[in-house]
This record gives structure tokens, sequence and C-alpha cells, in this order.
């Protein structure tokens, strides 16, 4: 099933398709969908789990680096709010 995920970019607000088959999580779909490669950021990313011992450093780390990228209030769709 299809999901949509909203975003603001640089201080556009966006909305995107979403689908576990393609992205892993909804970031990657957001910087796919602005040409942004994540490379880097996903082998920090895996080292930054590696050395912490619970998955908030994983997570803080994550919204600081998209946010540093011009992302913000990045999240799922509810179908509430679609219509």
């Amino acid at each position: 099933m299809a999901r949509k995920v909203g975003y603001t970019f640089k201080k556009q607000y966006k909305e995107i398709n979403f689908v576990y088959d393609r992205y892993h999580d909804m970031y990657e779909a957001v910087a796919d969908a602005e040409g942004i490669d994540l490379t880097r950021f996903l082998a920090m990313e895996a080292q930054v789990a590696m050395t912490s011992k619970g998955s908030k450093a994983v997570k803080d780390f994550r919204i600081k680096e998209f946010e540093r990228f011009g992302f913000s209030n990045i999240h799922f769709i509810r179908e509430e709010e679609q219509s």
C-alpha cells in the first residue's frame, strides 16, 4: 500500500508517495526526491549505530543531519489529513 510523506525542504512544503519496496525509510525517500546522495551519510550513520548503546543516538544523528541538509517536519501523512 502506498503512503504519502510530507516534508519541508528549504522552507517549501512538499508531499511525495512512499513505498517500502523502494525505500528503507521516509528519510531516504525525501532525500531521493530532492536528489541528495546519502552514501556518506549512511556510512556515518552505521558508525554511530556501532558505537552507540541505543537507538537514540542514531535517531538524533539522523534528525540533525537532515536539518543540516535543509529538511524539516518529515512525517507520514495520515489518510484523514489527505481529505
